[in-house]
């Protein structure tokens, strides 16, 4: 994916981001919110049925089902526009809102975890500094070289890239790591078989965010796997195979 400028052309009059929400059973211990991808320019909402969105609400309805007992509640944000967008970065800004609207509902003290995918990989790491963020686990982020790192000093963030993915190229997110990793984040990355669209082996995909999200909430152990590659130094930790 390669970053383009923000569109000259007039911008539509904004529409709000939305969130669809799903409760926890009994009292909400914790809150995964799924950031969606989308594409380098747009200006245009996404679509009902985009895949980017279609593949986060798999994401969500399966870690909803799995951890909604333990006191997780989930919510998808759907942006604004589809696009990135340049300097406006408008997937980051409505990661942002998405936060403040959960923190306002749900109180300050409840752990948020942030799960994107490619263009929403990008805007949840942009996002991981957020007050009550406690961990990211970013999907084949789409992390442009130059992408900021300071803010995550000292956050949890754990990264899964296809080793074949032709869209997001997987070497982008290992750029990252290391760079967010000098900046003092406490990284952990893997790779697996297939490419961008997550099919291949999708259950690992879904069971990797889930195990991520009991985690960064504080309700479950780190997976031993994910534990002993945050320890690990660089360049090991940052390329571990599923």
């Amino acid at each position: 994916m390669t970053e383009s400028p923000s569109p000259d052309a007039d911008r539509p009059d904004p529409r709000s981001p939305e969130l669809e929400q799903r409760p926890a059973v009994g009292e909400t211990r914790g809150i995964a919110l799924f950031c969606h991808g989308g594409t380098p320019a747009s200006v245009e909402p996404p679509k009902t049925r985009a895949l980017s969105l279609v593949r986060m609400r798999a994401f969500e309805q399966y870690v909803h089902s799995t951890t909604a007992d333990q006191g997780i509640a989930t919510a998808v944000l759907r942006y604004r526009v589809a696009g990135w967008n340049g300097e406006a970065a408008d997937a980051y800004q409505d990661v942002r809102w998405a936060i403040g609207q959960l923190r306002e509902e749900h109180g300050t003290d409840v752990p948020i975890v942030l799960v994107g995918h490619s263009m929403g990989g990008r805007a949840a790491l942009r996002a991981g500094g957020e007050p009550s963020v406690t961990a990211v686990c970013a999907l084949a982020p789409w992390t442009p070289p130059g992408e900021p790192v300071m803010h995550l000093g000292g956050q949890t963030v754990v990264i899964l890239h296809g080793r074949g993915d032709r869209w997001v190229p997987a070497r982008l997110s290992a750029e990252f790591a290391v760079r967010a990793r000098r900046a003092k984040a406490r990284v952990a990355r893997f790779t697996i078989v297939g490419g961008h669209g997550m099919v291949r082996r999708s259950q690992r995909w879904h069971r990797f965010a889930r195990d991520v999200v009991l985690a960064g909430t504080g309700l479950a152990p780190m997976p031993e796997a994910i534990a002993e590659a945050l320890a690990q130094p660089s360049p090991e930790g940052l390329a571990v195979p599923l």
